[in-house]
């Protein structure tokens, strides 16, 4: 009988799906599954035996762990069952990923979740969201960046939730989720263009205003001791580029987490320093709460829409959501989601901290005299001869390094679209002097793009507008096409409209941006080079 169960061992340790080697820098096992067919009974009488891509429900079957299986049989199999549970699903990864910056390295952790969750997710963009106040007035104000916070939170979630929403798949990236969703065509051209526009456009105005920021605190800091002759803008421009450089030659995004900290302590502490100042100075004179009004009922329209399109603008960071969480390892015990989730929830907790206090704080210090270009450009309107020079020139100084920290976050995306082309055409990783080209190539260009079209940065509201399907639309569509709720229930429905209701906000919020950009002259400009 012993002999006889080890031969029944043996057989079943041929039949279940072998686990080939791992791709170094990938923490999940890669793996095949395919039908298989054995004899059954008697001559000419088959049955088919295959296992699924999520092999270990099929080792725990009752049928296998029936009473009547030998001992040595039970063993083999809860060994194995234990063995998968160890080393995670029996995913179908490409050994290509081990090359790629997104996901070249997999020891992330809900630390590093919260560290890019948060650098991605606040920036230059909070200190325009008083300018929305002004349009929209206390209530709408208030209700409408409740409303948009607790939206995002929630397709947040979603994109977590979808990571490994199919067994033995992981989407790393924001395109492949896609594509899953919607098709391998449909899929490129909903999420391809708004996705690169986050991050490339992003990169470039984070070069605009980074240049901007330390032409301003060069001015500050040497006072009337600055030279007759000093650098022109677009020099200033120049040497931020040239900084983002240096910092952008780190290999993949897990070696970025201490960059994505700093980033996060900087814009944590300016967006607190820049509504904490406003509130402690004394108000301007003549400072109304009312909302602006505009000379026609159609210009108002298209004023309230464009200061909702920088509301949406100010949620920024969920194109990044799921590559963040590419760079966690997985297993049955012990999913992805889990950390991702709980550094997100942190992130976006300290990131509430910050929004609502600058937003509401911006609004009652400075109402309708509210500059266009937001907290910053007030302080320095009204307060820059209250506040010390020193404290004035560390907020700017905090802003010129979250730029550069932000930089780094939103341009990993382009770096992995590089080098992907080049490892699928070449077979072979890239060596540090291609992966550092690409990188030189990418500052420069977003440089050039930054001179020759310097309102980028003033287009708050077009850009809430253009990319808010990424945020707020097309992780609702998705949840239903691959989730497949049951048709009319309360999910269903809510997916639907919430989905349907944030295309529809996208294209209005664009009108609106296109309106405000052409009848204001580009009014939104963060700074006005002096």
């Amino acid at each position: 009988m012993e002999e006889r169960g080890a031969m029944e061992a043996a057989t079943a340790e041929a039949e279940l799906v072998s686990i080939p080697a791992t791709p170094r820098g990938l923490s999940t096992p890669e793996t095949s599954v395919t039908p298989k067919r054995a004899a059954a009974g008697g001559a000419g009488r088959t049955k088919a035996l295959w296992t699924p891509s999520g092999a270990a429900s099929a080792v725990a079957t009752p049928r296998l762990l029936s009473p009547g299986m030998g001992t040595p049989m039970k063993r083999v199999v809860v060994s194995l069952r234990g063995y998968l549970e160890e080393v995670g699903h029996l995913t179908r990864l490409n050994p290509q990923d081990a090359w790629l910056p997104i996901t070249e390295s997999r020891n992330g952790n809900a630390h590093y979740a919260a560290f890019h969750n948060l650098n991605a997710g606040i920036g230059f963009q909070a200190l325009v969201l008083p300018v929305a106040f002004a349009f929209l007035g206390w209530s709408w104000g208030i209700i409408s960046l409740t409303m948009a916070y607790f939206w995002q939170l929630y397709t947040l979630w979603i994109l977590v939730r979808l990571h490994e929403a199919d067994p033995g798949k992981r989407y790393n990236r924001y395109v492949e989720l896609a594509r899953a969703a919607f098709g391998e065509r449909l899929g490129v051209w909903l999420a391809l263009f708004p996705t690169v526009y986050l991050s490339a456009g992003t990169a470039t105005a984070l070069i605009l205003i980074g240049g901007e920021t330390m032409k301003l605190f060069f001015q500050i800091v040497c006072g009337p001791l600055c030279p007759s002759n000093p650098l022109t803008t677009v020099e200033w421009y120049l040497v931020f580029t040239s900084l983002c450089i240096i910092l952008s030659q780190l290999p993949n995004l897990n070696s970025i987490a201490g960059l994505s900290l700093i980033g996060a302590i900087t814009a944590v502490t300016y967006t607190t320093v820049a509504w904490v100042l406003s509130v402690s100075q004394t108000r301007p004179p003549s400072i109304s709460y009312e909302p602006i009004m505009s000379s026609s009922s159609t210009a108002s329209v298209f004023s309230v829409l464009n200061a909702l399109g920088i509301i949406a603008f100010a949620f920024r960071g969920h194109n990044l959501a799921l590559e963040i969480q590419a760079t966690m390892p997985s297993t049955f015990k012990h999913p992805a989601h889990v950390p991702m989730w709980r550094g997100a929830k942190v992130a976006y907790l300290l990131i509430a901290m910050c929004l609502f206090p600058i937003a509401v704080g911006g609004f009652w210090a400075y109402g309708k005299l509210m500059p266009t270009g937001g907290m910053l450009n007030a302080l320095y309107a009204f307060h820059s001869h209250d506040i010390p020079r020193g404290l004035l020139a560390i907020t700017f100084l905090f802003v010129v390094v979250n730029c550069l920290s932000s930089f780094q976050i939103y341009s990993m995306p382009v770096f992995d679209s590089f080098e992907a082309e080049y490892t699928s055409r070449t077979n072979r990783p890239c060596s540090i002097w291609v992966r550092s080209g690409f990188r030189v190539f990418y500052g420069f260009i977003s440089f050039f793009i930054g001179v020759a079209l310097p309102f980028l940065s003033s287009l708050a509201g077009l850009l809430g507008g253009l990319t808010l399907p990424v945020t707020f639309a097309y992780p609702c569509f998705m949840w239903v096409l691959i989730k497949k709720p049951q048709r009319y229930s309360f999910n269903w429905y809510l997916n639907w409209c919430l989905g349907i209701l944030g295309i529809a906000f996208s294209l209005a919020f664009s009108a609106g941006g296109v309106w405000s950009m052409i009848n204001s002259g580009l009014k939104l400009k963060f700074f006005k080079p002096n």
